[in-house]
């Protein structure tokens, strides 16, 4: 039995899933952007008041350690975007993307998407192409004046 579980979420979750991305930007990204890049990409402070509704609107799965401290999301939207894949550092590489993935992907089929599509970042980049994805192309987002590559990807469902 892993040390975590996957769980959908709940109303409520916003500030600890705010945490996991926080955590995951400012330390599990350091290596491949700058402190500007993830500065601009999870600023410091309290979440956007559109922050929770974002993960209710969706298909969002958390994971949550034996304490029922949450270790990680995902977020797939109704049209087949993955918006959100944050693991938190302490986290990283023990299989809890791996979990939440194969967790989503049969509510994905079962949606009928025949495609799966996200923008990543150059650390969930090498989590995709594990799982089958392509780079479709790289490109950069503008977040409060900084640019911040990240890379259009899809995966076709079978």
């Amino acid at each position: 039995m892993p040390p975590y579980q996957i769980r959908h979420v709940h109303p409520g979750d916003g500030p600890a899933a705010h945490h996991v991305l926080h955590a995951a930007v400012h330390q599990g990204a350091a290596a491949f952007y700058s402190a500007a890049e993830r500065a601009a990409w999870a600023p410091d402070g309290p979440p956007a008041p559109d922050w929770e509704p974002r993960l209710l609107s969706g298909h969002t799965l958390v994971a949550e350690d034996r304490a029922g401290a949450m270790i990680g999301f995902m977020t797939l939207g109704h049209d087949g975007f993955l918006d959100f894949a944050y693991v938190a550092p302490g986290w990283m590489g023990k299989g809890v993307g791996d979990a939440l993935y194969a967790a989503l992907e049969p509510i994905a089929r079962a949606a009928g998407l025949r495609v799966l599509s996200t923008e990543a970042s150059h650390l969930a980049r090498r989590f995709f192409h594990r799982h089958g994805w392509a780079t479709v192309a790289r490109q950069s987002a503008i977040r409060d004046g900084v640019a911040i590559t990240n890379f259009r990807m899809e995966c076709p469902l079978p």
